[in-house]
């Protein structure tokens, strides 16, 4: 990897990926920590604005596999090319979650509904007692809240449990 400092950051991801197994480092097949590492390399010419390229949201199946370099390096880019639309695709979802929760909740009182809208915006999978602690709000207003989202259609229960 010394020798590869020249090179772009894309490059060099592609490379530590597919040398990581050859390393010795890590389990035996699992290239998940290889994944992590050449992500993070990608990223690093980003000047901070991402801490990897999404490569493997379309699953690793496309980076595995011989072949030259250059096909290497081809599959690396198509898949990071298809991991950012995915990625750019699901911001896009986000962002319209978003603008229509606080059009509905606009008419509600208090600070729990914003606040948790805020919360799953970060957070797209959280439990009532979860998001008490990064709201800041009462177990009984988080859950009068979730509810009335739930109603709303803007968040669904996917355990169909009660933390009461």
């Amino acid at each position: 990897m010394e020798a590869a400092t020249a090179l772009h950051p894309i490059v060099r991801a592609c490379l530590a990926f597919h040398l990581w197994p050859l390393s010795g480092i890590g389990l035996e097949g699992d290239i998940l920590e290889g994944a992590v590492v050449s992500l993070r390399i990608s990223a690093s010419d980003g000047q901070g604005a991402a801490l990897f390229v999404p490569v493997l949201t379309g699953g690793s199946g496309q980076l595995r596999g011989g072949g030259e370099p250059a096909d290497k390096l081809q599959r690396w880019l198509q898949a990071s090319e298809q991991g950012i639309i995915r990625s750019m695709r699901h911001l896009d979802q986000l962002e319209q979650w978003e603008v229509t929760a606080r059009d509905r909740v606009a008419g509600l009182s208090g600070r729990t509904p914003p606040r948790l809208i805020d919360a799953l915006l970060g957070w797209p999978l959280v439990t009532a007692p979860m998001a008490e602690n990064l709201i800041g709000s009462s177990r009984a207003a988080v859950q009068r809240n979730l509810a009335w989202f739930e109603a709303h259609g803007l968040i669904q229960e996917l355990t169909r449990q009660c933390d009461g």
